[in-house]
């Protein structure tokens, strides 16, 4: 842990740039500027995302790969709203940001991380949050589930890096893998949540795992950051999918039964309707086209893309909503008329060429109110549609 001078030091500097500091460790031999350095970086990193944590004064913070790859504050809270009971196990505490929120909602709560350090860490900092209902175990969370009492809920988050610090993404890749587990897990606890990469294909994990009672697809501004898979024992009643889009303003929600997808039908546009909708990443992540469709009353524009159109206004659509200015092809005509905007937000959908190609050909500079999707409708045709932003 830190001794007073670099406490101190901490305290004075941490608005200031790190890669300076780093370099002024001579005039400063009572601090140890390397820890002193990684603890400031750590707090200008949680000011941003983690901020409850940044305002609690005393904490420490651990290595910078393990901040970057731990919870937001965003997606914690929303875990935490998932769970409750009397006891609770988070199998590969970490950095504690998960098990911080999550077992608030529990009497007796278990933190199990291998890395000694993070234990450490961990203890000072739940001291500091008010956690006193929380046991910190250094072991492999394998071993130690065994010796654990009857839990109400198990939290685990396989690491998602090999022994070499390759990235993985299968689960049986994952360690521990959560596969070979589940049964152990289950005969301990009636609920599991485990967090997986955004990357993960969600209907294989479903077929991997034989409890999935629900998905939540976690996106933060639009951003998927993660799967969560909630285990419930003997569950027999299908699998539900929650997409959910955490804003700065409030939440967009959209849950659906996966057996509904296919069951749904799918409607193709001929052309490009009043409005123009493309679904937040979690929708699109969830792969809920049919159902997104059938539910909104909307019709989608080509099978390998997800923009759709309608006549209409849809009110609360879970995206972003543009209002159709115009349609344009790719005649010399039309090309003048695009270029004649000056400015505009380009974006590029199931179509041949990228943003940088498509605003060079166009010589249009990037910004302002008006948008262009380059696409490819159902007929194969290519088109530019130019929308002003609805929501």
């Amino acid at each position: 842990m830190l001794d007073a001078s670099t406490i101190e030091f901490v305290e004075q500097h941490r608005n200031e740039d790190v890669r300076m500091l780093a370099l002024q460790a001579k005039r400063y031999p009572g601090v140890d500027m390397r820890e002193a350095v990684a603890q400031i970086e750590g707090w200008q990193h949680a000011c941003d995302k983690l901020p409850a944590w940044a305002d609690t004064k005393g904490i420490i913070y651990p290595p910078k790969i393990s901040m970057e790859q731990c919870s937001s504050e965003h997606t914690a809270r929303y875990k935490a709203s998932l769970v409750g009971g009397k006891r609770f196990a988070d199998m590969t505490g970490g950095f504690g940001i998960d098990f911080s929120y999550m077992s608030r909602g529990f009497d007796e709560a278990f933190y199990i991380e291998r890395n000694e350090k993070l234990c450490e860490i961990a203890r000072a900092n739940f001291s500091l949050l008010g956690l006193d209902h929380a046991t910190v175990i250094n072991g492999n969370s394998e071993d130690v589930l065994a010796s654990l009492p009857q839990l109400d809920w198990i939290f685990v988050d396989p690491a998602r890096r090999d022994g070499d610090g390759r990235k993985v993404v299968a689960l049986s890749d994952c360690e521990p893998d959560v596969v070979r587990l589940e049964e152990q897990m289950s005969a301990k606890a009636d609920n599991i949540m485990i967090k997986c990469s955004p990357m993960l294909d969600i209907t294989l994990a479903c077929r991997q795992l034989k409890s999935v009672e629900a998905v939540h697809v976690v996106a933060v501004n639009n951003e998927c950051k993660e799967l969560l898979f909630v285990l419930r024992h003997n569950n027999s009643c299908g699998c539900s999918i929650h997409c959910v889009n955490i804003l700065k303003d409030g939440m967009q929600q959209f849950v659906f039964a996966q057996a509904d997808e296919a069951s749904s039908a799918i409607a193709y546009s001929n052309g490009v309707g009043k409005y123009l909708y493309e679904p937040n990443s979690a929708i699109q992540k969830a792969g809920c086209s049919r159902v997104l469709a059938e539910r909104f009353g909307i019709k989608k524009l080509h099978a390998n893309s997800q923009v759709y159109t309608a006549d209409n206004l849809v009110p609360d659509f879970p995206g972003r909503v543009f209002e159709v200015v115009e349609v344009l092809g790719f005649s010399k005509a039309d090309i003048k008329k695009a270029q004649a905007l000056q400015k505009a937000n380009i974006t590029v959908r199931n179509f041949p060429e990228s943003v940088q190609q498509l605003r060079k050909r166009l010589k249009l500079a990037d910004g302002g109110d008006c948008y262009i999707f380059a696409t490819t409708l159902a007929d194969e045709r290519k088109v530019l549609v130019i929308c002003k932003k609805e929501k």
